[in-house]
Formats: C-alpha cells, structure tokens, sequence
C-alpha cells in the first residue's frame, strides 16, 4: 500500500500542483498585458487631439471664413504722435497704432519688435510661464531694458477678450481667431469664456 502511495498519489498530486500554478501564472500575465495596451490607447488619442496646437503654423494650412480682410479705417487721426520702426511710420493716438493708406488711416497691429518706452494706458497684465506680459489690442509686450517690447506670446497664454477686429480661421476642420497672426482657441476658464494661444502663423 505505501509503494502504491509513493509510486502513483504523491506524483499524481505534483503534477495537479503544477498546472495549478502555471495556469494562475498565465491568467496573472494576460492579466499584466491587457493594461499596458488599454493605457497606450489613451495617450495616443490625447496626443492626436492636441496636434494641431503646435508653435507655428504654415500659412498655406490656415483658411480664413471671410474672403477679405477685416479693415478699420478712419480720415483723421488727431493729436496723432508719430513712433517710426524699421521705415514704418507708426500713427498713435486714442490707444491705437495707425498706419497710411490712399488719403485714409488703417488701424495696425505694431509688428514683432516693435518698441515703445511708455505703454498704452488701455494695457493688461497676463503672468504666465514666469513672464509678465502686457497686452494691449491683441499686442503682447515685454519689459526690455526699460522700454516695451512687441513680441510673439508663448502657447497656453489666456486672454479673456479679442480684439473687434479678430478673424475666424480653419485648420484640419477646427475653427480658431487669429489676430496678428497670432492662433487662439476658445476655452473655459473656471467656468468663464477665455481665448488660449495655440500658435503663430509663419507667414514667410
């Protein structure tokens, strides 16, 4: 009777003992290699919501909804002071920038460069990414060695406001304003409409 046990039963219980274990270990490692699959789905989507964000955006890529440009124009600008930048004469007054056109005054955006040593009074203080811009119009500013700056605003800047003046764009069949060349999408901030700089129009 105990060769019988020896030989057959103590065997037969190893072998049980085995399959049970390596049938745990397979559901364990199925179980280990659904997850990672499940997680990668995720980012991708993510990553592909998001591509159309990037810094700078070709030109030819961006449609505008109107055929012709938004133009402000007046005849007059009084008590005008002339700011000259690389050959253009700069016309301010009334917290606007002008340039002239055929006998008429355009309202322009300063170009990147740009510099003033006193800011609009109408200005705006934005913080972000450890910058202190000022944002007056649709213009960004930076303080520059004690004069302010017109430069490009990084991606992820809000306002809460546009410019009047501002255009409907499409690109990749998503709607975003652009001013200045400069891309923003509509957001919610805690509840509160905001525009988010998602790029600049490369232009060249």
């Amino acid at each position: 009777m105990k060769a019988f046990i020896k030989t057959f039963v103590i065997p037969s219980m190893f072998i049980v003992a085995v399959a049970t274990q390596v049938s745990a270990q397979t559901r364990r490692t199925t179980t280990t290699k659904s997850t990672p699959t499940k997680t990668t789905r995720t980012v991708t989507t993510t990553t592909t919501k998001r591509s159309t964000a990037s810094r700078r955006i070709p030109s030819k890529t961006v449609t505008y909804k109107k055929p012709t440009k938004k133009v402000v124009s007046v005849r007059n600008v009084p008590n005008r002071t002339v700011v000259s930048h690389k050959g253009q004469n700069y016309y301010y007054a009334n917290n606007k920038y002008y340039t002239q056109s055929r006998g008429r005054y355009i309202v322009i955006a300063p170009k990147i460069g740009f510099r003033v040593r006193v800011l609009p009074t109408n200005y705006k203080r934005i913080r972000f990414n450890n910058y202190n811009y000022y944002n007056v119009n649709g213009t960004f500013y930076l303080n520059i060695n004690n004069e302010y700056e017109v430069v490009e605003p990084e991606v992820g800047t809000v306002v809460y406001e546009l410019p009047n003046d501002y255009e409907k764009v499409v690109i990749d069949g998503q709607t975003y304003y652009e001013y200045a060349n400069i891309l923003y999408e509509k957001v919610q901030v805690n509840g509160t409409r905001a525009y988010e700089v998602v790029g600049v129009i490369d232009v060249n």
